[in-house]
């Protein structure tokens, strides 16, 4: 995913502890000036003070203690004399207190507000789409330089566009309430020098030309759509994808030749640049913020060492099972859509819950939620892959708890233990002394999505990150 989701609206939500006031009521016209027939009060005027009761009820009821209703009473217009006359009270302080025993106390919920945490389902959908589609490009042009031979290199540079992605989108998002412009600013830079740094490293392992110049063409992609979908433009980077979708849609029935299977990604490639090119700039024309601080470069490096780890995670994954990357990078897109979701069903349980405990309980019952319903929704398509399934659905519960950690700003926890696990099963794979184990990478999983969910439990299930 490109960056940390932006999940602060920063609206009326945040309040979850909103009076309970009842709906205003038409204000009763008092004539101050004429007193009330009868006999002057020498006590309390019972039957008038139980006519008052019943007309101011409805305000009344709601008060925790008589003093607010003895304001009440000053609204309404209630003048010492009235008081006297009319109620047989000496103050205005007495008739209050015999309003506030008549009455009995009722606490009206308040009225049902919206939900701002509701996420927009086929932005969702298609943010999941957009991080699949480039695989076309592998399966349009593989009959052209044998990507199996220069994967090397493809692959060294994608985990460092991932990594360098995930720092760049947070720092892009900590630029954006100071304004659009600095954000642009920081993402015209960013994206160039990142592009430059993933291209670089896969000189490294690249054994010709044709894989550097392949890494280089990644490398240039995933920032530019890194830009777009920070900048949330996605139906704008779905119009660039258009060639390289209209041509993969076509080879079951339709020989492109090789012409065709070079020029429609390199047109992709050119209309995402483009694309981004045009955003930026107009993001740059925008007015200059007076007061752009600029946000500390190590505030983005636990979002960059967590793209790392989970680039290496999923590398390491597909080594075995390549198709379930495809069914991952799908599933990211329901996987927006559930911390959405997690945000609004925790505040909704924050305004139910009485107790801290209440709420901890609460919490934990929504974070269970949510993350089994990503790991139910991701099944099926794992196992239609024909892959076993533990492995993916452990590595899944992985970077969905950590993404959901970084969305409430709990970035070094995600980092550090992901890290472990990219660590530990790269280690297996990679050093020649250590036996291959294939059981490393769910173990290393397995224990570190336990970790997470601990860590979400006792970070998330206080009231203070919903408030």
């Amino acid at each position: 995913m490109s960056g940390p989701l932006s999940l602060e609206p920063g609206g009326v939500e945040s309040d979850t502890l909103a009076l309970r006031l009842t709906a205003p009521r038409p204000r009763r016209a008092l004539d101050a000036a004429t007193p009330a027939e009868g006999p002057p009060a020498g006590g309390p005027e019972e039957e008038a003070v139980s006519t008052l009761a019943a007309e101011l009820a409805d305000s009344i009821a709601p008060a925790v203690h008589p003093y607010e209703v003895a304001a009440l009473l000053e609204a309404e217009g209630l003048t010492a004399s009235v008081i006297k006359e009319r109620y047989g009270h000496p103050n205005l302080f007495s008739l209050a207190a015999a309003l506030y025993e008549r009455v009995p106390r009722t606490f009206p919920e308040p009225p049902p507000t919206t939900d701002l945490w509701r996420p927009d389902t086929p932005r969702c959908l298609l943010r999941g789409v957009l991080f699949a589609l480039p695989a076309l490009a592998y399966l349009l042009t593989a009959p052209l330089w044998q990507p199996g031979r220069h994967a090397p290199a493809l692959i060294v540079a994608g985990i460092a566009s991932w990594a360098w992605g995930q720092a760049l989108g947070h720092r892009a998002h900590l630029r954006l309430p100071t304004g659009r412009r600095e954000a642009s600013g920081t993402l015209l830079s960013g994206s160039l020098l990142g592009a430059a740094v993933a291209t670089s490293l896969a000189v490294l392992p690249a054994d010709s030309a044709v894989a550097v110049g392949a890494a280089a063409a990644q490398s240039l992609y995933l920032s530019a759509a890194s830009v777009l979908l920070v900048l949330a433009r996605e139906r704008l980077l779905l119009a660039a994808l258009s060639p390289l979708i209209a041509g993969a849609a076509a080879l079951p029935w339709w020989e492109p030749g090789p012409h065709l299977r070079a020029g429609l990604p390199l047109c992709t490639l050119l209309f995402t640049l483009l694309a981004a090119g045009r955003v930026l700039r107009a993001g740059r024309a925008g007015p200059a913020a007076s007061d752009a601080a600029r946000p500390r470069l190590l505030a983005s490096l636990p979002y960059g060492l967590f793209g790392l780890a989970a680039a290496v995670l999923v590398v390491l994954d597909g080594r075995r099972q390549p198709y379930t990357v495809i069914a991952l990078t799908l599933s990211m897109g329901p996987a927006e859509w559930l911390l959405y979701r997690y945000r609004g069903w925790s505040v909704a349980a924050l305004r139910a819950s009485a107790t801290p405990v209440g709420f901890l309980l609460r919490s934990a019952a929504v974070l269970g939620l949510c993350l089994s319903a990503y790991l139910l929704l991701l099944l099926p398509a794992v196992l239609f892959t024909g892959s076993a399934p533990a492995t993916p659905l452990l590595l899944a519960g992985v970077l969905w708890t950590a993404l959901l950690l970084q969305a409430f700003g709990v970035a070094w926890p995600p980092a550090v233990l992901c890290l472990a696990a990219a660590g530990a099963a790269a280690a297996a794979v990679t050093v020649p002394d250590l036996p291959p184990g294939p059981a490393v990478l769910p173990a290393a999983c397995a224990v570190t999505a336990v970790c997470l969910t601990a860590c979400a439990i006792h970070r998330l299930g206080r009231p203070s990150p919903h408030a």
